[in-house]
């Protein structure tokens, strides 16, 4: 039995944030000190590593849980199911609803929970639940339902990813420029052709690099020491990347029994450009090739990095022709990976 998404939607915030925007903001070291360099410059250093032009804020009255049942009616739709038939509604994300200006998450009831309550599922037997696993949450929350549907626990299910992490930022860090906002939804169930799910990879490395992502005060010494931002150690998240997510990838492609020049498209998280293509580099390189043209499909520059929203979304973006350049046929092999806090690492081959 294979397993194949039926059904896709995300949501992408209105509310465009260009680079410029960043121009009279204060940033600070991790010490409190001034760069000493105009934010032109901050800002340029920040595009030509990241590759981020621009990014999308959710509106101020919408929180995450909002965003996910706007993306998850998309998918249903997409899919053209009746919601009551859904099994597990599977919600992936990192920090809960968080309101517009506000400094607590809100996370009871479960956002899996909220979102089965906008839907108006009335049946019980659909579970609703929320998971943790950093980015790769999307790509974690696929292979959950895999086994779901596998085992015979459930024959249809939501997998939604997202997060509003303009929330959660530390505006007087320039990493803060990265995170943006969204939603990506996917109805996963029994394949009844050849399409579907055709090998996994997935895992926790928990030991120096479990905060290589963590919780932090602000760079800012006069604000409150007890409020957290998301904050994170670039350089060390960049080499564990490069480490782990091509091995993972070259794991899960030998699983498949596939070759490598049979995967059409690439679709990663998009966390950083420059590390995306070097992660790419790297998994080519294992075997011996070079990187084809057009392989990876890129939404970061519009979008910025929306945790687990990034790869649905890009899924979505890809399937209705929306991304310059790139399209997918049925029949193509997809290879999806995501790196992120834990630190996680998954992957999975996907035939379309």
């Amino acid at each position: 039995m294979k397993i194949k998404i039926t059904g896709v939607g995300s949501y992408i915030p209105e509310k465009k944030i260009s680079n410029s925007d960043f121009g009279d903001h204060v940033f600070l070291n991790e010490d409190g000190t001034t760069f000493g360099y105009p934010n032109e410059v901050v800002i340029n250093k920040f595009k030509g590593i990241t590759g981020i032009e621009h990014r999308r804020y959710a509106e101020d009255h919408f929180s995450s849980s909002d965003l996910a049942f706007f993306a998850a009616r998309k998918a249903i739709d997409n899919a053209a199911i009746d919601p009551e038939t859904i099994d597990y509604i599977i919600f992936a994300h990192n920090f809960g609803d968080v309101k517009k200006g506000a400094i607590q998450s809100d996370m009871l009831p479960s956002l899996a929970t909220r979102v089965k309550h906008k839907l108006q599922i009335k049946n019980p037997k659909c579970v609703a639940y929320d998971i943790l696993f950093g980015c790769p949450g999307w790509i974690e929350g696929v292979l959950q339902a895999n086994a779901f549907i596998k085992s015979g626990m459930a024959k249809r299910c939501l997998v939604i990813g997202s997060e509003t992490l303009s929330r959660v930022v530390d505006v007087h860090d320039r990493d803060s420029m990265i995170y943006s906002d969204g939603a990506g939804a996917s109805i996963l169930e029994a394949s009844n052709d050849e399409s579907g799910l055709l090998s996994y990879e997935s895992g926790t490395y928990a030991m120096d690099e479990a905060n290589y992502l963590f919780f932090g005060k602000s760079y800012n010494p006069d604000l409150d020491p007890d409020t957290r931002y998301i904050k994170m150690f670039g350089r060390k998240i960049y080499e564990f990347a490069l480490t782990y997510v091509p091995a993972a990838m070259k794991s899960c492609l030998d699983k498949s029994g596939l070759q490598i020049d049979d995967v059409k498209k690439i679709l990663i998280h998009q966390a950083n450009e420059k590390m995306d293509e070097a992660i790419i580099q790297r998994f080519y390189k294992l075997h011996g090739k070079s990187v084809p043209q057009d392989i990876m499909p890129m939404s970061i520059h519009e979008l910025g990095n929306s945790s687990v929203a990034t790869v649905p979304t890009l899924f979505d973006l890809l399937i209705r022709g929306e991304i310059k350049d790139q399209e997918i046929n049925k029949g193509d092999i997809l290879l999806f990976a995501s790196v992120g806090a834990g630190m996680n690492v998954n992957a999975f081959i996907y035939r379309y």
